[in-house]
This record gives C-alpha cells, structure tokens and sequence, in this order.
C-alpha cells in the first residue's frame, strides 16, 4: 500500500474530547467551534480520504465516503428525542465504513471508534434485523467448522475478540444441542480490536486500520454469503 499523505490525528484530539465529555453543553462547543475544526473534522476528513483507495483493495464493496456530513463520519450531534441523557454531543469520534448494500439491508461493515480510554476498530454486523439474524444463524448451523475456523485463527484471535449480545436460551428452530449453538445464540457477529490511544496521531495510522481490517475478511465473507452478498 502506498505511504499515505495523513498526518495523524493532532495531539490535541484526545484532550479536546475529555473536555467535551466535561463541558456537553452549546455555550462551550460553540466558544471551540476552530478547535473542534482543527481536531476532529480536518483530521478525520484527511484520514478518510486516505482510506478510500487501500479499503477498495479490501472489499470493492465496502465504502467510504469522505465527507463532513452524509458520509461516513458519523454526526457529533445527539438525537435526544427519546432520550434521558439530553446532552448534545457525543463524545468521540464515529466512522463507519458501510457495505454498499447497506442502504436497503442492515449489512456488515466496519466501524472506527475514536474517545478516550475507549477506542477500536471493529468489524461485522451490530443488532442485524430478524431476516439477516435468522440467516446467518442459519449459515452457522450448516457450517459450524468454518465458522469455528474463522473465529480460532491465530492472526485474527491475536487482535480482535468477538463482542455483542446472546440470547440466554437457544433460538426457536435450531437444535439446542447443535455443536455451534452458543454462536447460533449470538445477537450481534461484531469483531473488535482495542487501538492504542497514541496510534491516532500516526501519519501510519491509516495503514494500521487496513492491516487489521484484512486480518477479519474471511468473517466478513462469512457473514455477507449469509445475506447473499458480494464482499
């Protein structure tokens, strides 16, 4: 892959987000309005816009949309409709890396998570609707052993953990004593990598992403022949 033109996330983005994360309020986000420009939109743009073509190499379907809104750099701000907690801003930093079906299916995708104390990578589906649960439950039942090899490969155990949501007792139509069935039982097939904080402001951190996304294509595979998907 060719050295990428990013220069890493400024040293000052990880500080900017605890103090958003102290001060969730307008008055203060609107007096850091440059800052926030400086730390969080300008650094994310550049970093997509370096992950475009290398992410095109992983999957020809999975997309990134380098821009400040309706791409994909999730909005800092919160829908507090229907929420107790009324601050409004989220706290970190969200990208998600859709496949391009993912506008007429709940698809697997990919999904940087930049906050303090907590940043990943992860890759996957989260909270799947019950069509696309059902399927790749089904996928699973009918090749537990690929399965089983997708998730007990040294290179992919070495830096992601499957994380999400089971069910506490074995879905309606499979065989409770299936040899897979506390992975048919899963609500969520979300693979995910803790990233170093100090990764970020990297110049190399966008080969660092790709390097750990490549390391998740056969789940990816895996999980998109369920939904009859090209990956």
């Amino acid at each position: 892959m060719a050295k990428s033109t990013f220069p890493g996330y400024p040293a000052d983005t990880i500080p900017f987000l605890r103090e958003l994360s102290n001060n969730n309020d307008r008055d203060w986000f609107a007096s850091q309005k440059t800052r926030y420009e400086a730390t969080y939109i300008d650094p994310s743009i550049a970093l997509m816009e370096s992950l475009v073509t290398p992410m095109k190499r992983i999957s020809p379907f999975l997309e990134v949309k380098p821009t400040k809104s309706r791409g994909s750099l999730l909005r800092i701000y919160r829908d507090t409709r229907f929420a107790k907690d009324k601050t409004p801003y989220k706290t970190h930093i969200g990208m998600q890396f859709r496949h391009e079906a993912g506008c007429d299916i709940h698809a697997p995708g990919a999904y940087l998570h930049i906050q303090p104390g907590q940043t990943f990578l992860a890759a996957g589906i989260w909270h799947p609707d019950r069509d696309p649960l059902l399927w790749i439950r089904q996928k699973i039942a009918a090749e537990p052993r690929e399965w089983k090899q997708i998730l007990q490969a040294k290179a992919f155990q070495a830096e992601f953990t499957m994380e999400g949501d089971s069910l506490t007792r074995p879905p309606k139509g499979f065989d409770t004593d299936h040899e897979a069935i506390e992975e048919i039982k899963r609500k969520d097939f979300i693979a995910v990598s803790p990233l170093q904080e100090n990764a970020i402001t990297r110049s190399d951190f966008p080969e660092l992403i790709i390097k750990k996304l490549r390391l998740t294509n056969r789940l990816m595979m895996f999980l998109c022949e369920a939904l009859e998907l090209s990956y």
